[in-house]
């Protein structure tokens, strides 16, 4: 993932892929490449949007997955420019409390997450990053093992300008777990409870935290 820049939806619009690149290969598409599309837009579909800007990322995602099915990215840094993205974002169901990592390269406190790979189911993603990157086994439980979350973002920092279109997962977990964050990538982690997010400066994190916790408070306490 690149640093995430808060772009108005507006100026998304027009930056989608006109269509399949077709040097992703028929192979890939006769494997189970327009499975993989169908359930990724599904699972966007499905998404019940918190406020305008969540229902005007949908429409645009949506219109991006109708238009393109070379939505994963397949050379780095932003081939294509518009890719799908995971976040697995470790919650303790208790408190709301998040566990966000210092992220080296974008240095920005983030959920970790990583890149969908061709054909993977998004849930799969989060399984993967979260045993990679943090040394656990999600557990996807919390919200029936769907996003609960949708942003399109234009990144900055080292690989600015590219898209990323990205699945919130919540996973659970809680304050007294073992947690191992990959040093490679980050220079450590830690738990924020949701009130200490609201009250630090929004360029800690990404454009959209404040948002997401909105979100799954509303949706965990009722």
């Amino acid at each position: 993932m690149g640093r995430p820049a808060d772009p108005q939806p507006s100026t998304l619009t027009g930056a989608s892929l006109a269509g399949p690149n077709r040097s992703v290969g028929a192979g890939l598409y006769e494997s189970g490449m327009p499975q993989a599309h169908g359930l990724v837009r599904d699972l966007v579909a499905a998404i019940a949007p918190a406020d305008g800007m969540e229902r005007a990322h949908q429409s645009d995602a949506l219109a991006w997955l109708d238009r393109t099915q070379d939505i994963y990215r397949r050379e780095k840094p932003a081939t294509p420019p518009k890719h799908l993205v995971s976040y697995a974002a470790l919650i303790d169901p208790r408190d709301l409390s998040l566990y966000l990592v210092d992220h080296k390269l974008a240095g920005l406190w983030l959920p970790p997450g990583g890149h969908v790979e061709p054909a993977e189911n998004p849930a799969n993603t989060v399984r993967r990053e979260a045993t990679e990157e943090l040394g656990i086994k999600a557990d996807l439980s919390v919200a029936g093992g769907r996003p609960a979350f949708l942003t399109v973002t234009r990144t900055i920092g080292f690989d600015a300008g590219h898209i990323d279109v990205s699945l919130w997962y919540l996973i659970s977990g809680n304050r007294q777990m073992s947690i191992a964050p990959d040093p490679r990538e980050f220079s450590g982690g830690r738990w924020w409870a949701a009130e200490e997010i609201e009250a630090a400066s929004p360029a800690l994190f990404d454009p959209h935290l404040g948002r997401f916790i909105s979100k799954i408070r509303s949706k965990l306490r009722t």
